[in-house]
């Protein structure tokens, strides 16, 4: 059973994570990295909810967690249920209105903090929402690497493929976002810089 701390902890992430893309990605259309980049791609060209194209994209990545890690497998879980519906939870709403249009620069590295706070938070206490996170998490250990910087090269690739598919504007705010992101998430899981 999960503690009452891991519980907070995934309730927080999960939450400022998904104000992030809510409140300040969707609204200028900007991508962020990983499985989340890859469902805001989607929605964005077909109309599909964030939370749950997030959730079948993670299926792969949960059955690889069963086998190497079934404790993460468990919290990620949860978390991934949570982010999801968070995510479809908050996405008719968007609270800065105009200012995402007229400072989408700040908007892009606002959202890429709350998303990597929210990540880091979650990685500090040994859960994750699934996805490109879990699997940096599975593997920063056995790679040598801080979690952060795993997380940042999965998303900028992830980003490379949503810039050619949308404007130069969308490429590089979403560069922009997943910087300020894997810097946050990276000041969070200072950690894991020792091995």
């Amino acid at each position: 059973m999960q503690s009452i701390h891991k519980v907070t902890a995934v309730i927080i992430g999960s939450l400022l994570i998904a104000i992030g893309i809510d409140f300040f990605l969707m609204p200028i259309k900007v991508l962020d990295g990983g499985f989340i980049g890859i469902a805001l791609i989607i929605n964005y060209i077909f109309g599909t909810k964030v939370g749950l194209t997030l959730i079948l994209c993670s299926i792969p990545v949960f059955i690889f967690a069963w086998f190497k890690d079934r404790t993460m497998f468990f919290h990620s879980l949860f978390g991934m249920i949570l982010l999801s519906y968070f995510i479809d939870l908050l996405d008719p709403f968007y609270p800065l209105g105009t200012l995402s249009a007229d400072y989408p620069f700040i908007i892009s590295v606002c959202g890429g903090l709350f998303i990597g706070i929210g990540f880091g938070i979650l990685l500090r206490n040994d859960t994750s929402t699934g996805g490109i996170d879990l699997l940096a998490k599975l593997l920063a250990k056995r790679l040598h690497l801080n979690v952060g910087v795993l997380i940042l090269i999965m998303d900028a690739l992830v980003v490379i493929l949503g810039g050619l598919l949308f404007s130069a504007d969308t490429f590089f705010l979403s560069i922009a976002t997943i910087s300020s992101g894997g810097l946050a998430t990276s000041l969070c899981t200072i950690k894991y810089f020792s091995y």
